[in-house]
């Protein structure tokens, strides 16, 4: 391998870690992210504004502030060393009157002279304290004398000691003549004037938000086959124009629906008419073997265009409401013990439902007739929580082989043609089951059961 190649294999090699590590690092920061609209737009407003306001801050505060705050302090240390040099230079002022008279009126500081080694000892430095920093830098660049402050035992005045040749100087002066005071009241407006932007923002937001969640709502109710009748077009002209579509789109299907329920109905009428005659010409022929095979012929076909009519009709008149599961499940049970089969149920949970009664019975029931016909004992179990409602049909059967089990929701497939035939099945139980449990937003799949048979699980959300 040349020098060339080995270059860019090692590039290659770096590009796939850098672009390996910056899609875990998308991966993370998605995963830090919220995932609604309301939260992620709030964000949008909060973080710009809380950047916007810490640099504002920072800078007000390691500008200006420690700026004024160091020129405060820097004065005061002046006055204070002029005071020094004015006792030093005027030794004929034994009392010190002039000097204290002075300070107070001139400079506005409180000055009187202690004994000799009258220092308190060091004490501990306050934590961020930028007054103390500050006058300590300037005491000991202008004054080179021992000193000792306190900028924390009074609230409102500052306390200076300075060591001189024959006494212990100690001066009082204001904090706000050494110290920058307007920074609370800026941090206040800062904080303030923040809160009820946030909060005028949650306001607006929640009321640009509010139609979206109904829009969402509509179009949940609706592939559940629930209705929503108080929904119309609100909110932003962009949530409009989608509220608008979805009603538009939902009257479109609605009116394909109705208009296949009119054409199936009128195909069931004449084909039922057909098959009535065929009966009724049938019954006054007389009784022969020949006459009892057409009879059965005759009825098996009127079965199988119910199923037909019934598959493709889908039970779309029926509205959705309340249902006791429990009340259901026990329904199907009785019928088949009624056919001679072993049968338990078992729910857990609150039983109330809201669903579309006799099309979900059907589709259970769909379920339960297809474990009935190749298995002695059948086992129903419902679990409904706070957003599914789950059931679950077990038998003992040969149950159906795992590459067949998608296969088998596929109209008129039979896996046993001769025996489905026999039995006058159309091969549309487990695909008219599926079609319901969908209609409600939910599905239907096939596993293995505990029983050794096959298990059908029914899930939809409440």
């Amino acid at each position: 391998m040349s020098t060339i190649d080995t270059g860019l294999t090692i590039i290659r090699t770096a590009s796939r870690r850098v672009a390996a590590a910056n899609n875990r690092l998308g991966n993370a920061f998605k995963g830090i992210m919220p995932k609604g609209l309301y939260a992620r737009a709030l964000l949008i407003m909060i973080v710009p504004m809380v950047v916007l306001q810490s640099v504002v801050a920072f800078v007000f505060m390691e500008r200006h502030w420690n700026t004024v705050t160091r020129r405060l302090s820097a004065a005061v240390v002046q006055d204070i060393a002029g005071l020094i040099d004015v006792y030093a230079g005027y030794p004929q002022d034994k009392d010190r009157s002039q000097i204290k008279r002075i300070a107070q009126q001139r400079l506005g500081l409180v000055v009187d002279f202690l004994p000799v080694g009258d220092m308190p000892p060091p004490g501990p430095k306050p934590f961020f304290s930028l007054l103390d920093q500050t006058l300590s830098v300037q005491l000991g660049r202008q004054i080179t004398r021992p000193y000792w402050i306190d900028t924390v035992g009074r609230s409102n005045l500052v306390e200076i000691r300075i060591q001189l040749d024959d006494a212990v100087m100690r001066v009082f002066a204001q904090r706000s003549a050494a110290y920058a005071s307007n920074s609370e009241i800026f941090l206040f407006w800062m904080v303030g004037t923040s809160s009820i932007l946030l909060i005028v923002a949650v306001l607006f937001l929640r009321n640009q938000i509010r139609p979206i969640l109904r829009l969402a709502d509509a179009a949940e109710s609706f592939g559940k086959g629930r209705d929503a009748p108080n929904f119309r077009p609100r909110g932003a002209s962009e949530v409009r124009r989608a509220a608008q579509a979805f009603i538009e789109m939902k009257t479109r299907i609605e009116r394909s629906i109705e208009q296949r329920t009119a054409m199936l109905a009128g195909v069931s009428h004449d084909l039922r008419t057909i098959l009535t005659r065929f009966k009724l010409e049938l019954a006054l022929i007389g009784d022969s073997p020949e006459v009892d095979g057409m009879r059965k012929d005759v009825d098996e076909m009127a079965a199988m265009l119910e199923a037909y009519l019934a598959f493709a009709r889908g039970d779309s008149g029926e509205g959705a409401k309340p249902t006791d599961m429990a009340l259901a499940l026990e329904d199907l049970r009785s019928d088949a013990e009624r056919h001679g089969h072993a049968a338990t149920v078992v729910f857990n949970g609150l039983p109330v439902v809201t669903v579309k009664p006799a099309a979900f019975k059907r589709c259970l029931a769909n379920l339960v007739s297809n474990a009935a016909r190749y298995a002695d004992a059948i086992a129903i179990t419902g679990q409904r929580d706070h957003r599914y409602l789950t059931i679950t049909v077990d038998d003992d059967g040969p149950g159906i082989p795992l590459e067949m089990r998608e296969e088998v929701f596929k109209p008129f497939l039979r896996l046993d043609d001769s025996r489905n035939q026999d039995e006058g099945n159309t091969g549309l139980g487990l695909a008219i089951a599926r079609d319901i449990a969908r209609s409600h937003g939910g599905d239907i799949t096939l596993g293995d059961s505990p029983m050794g048979g096959l298990r059908a699980t029914v899930r939809v959300p409440v």
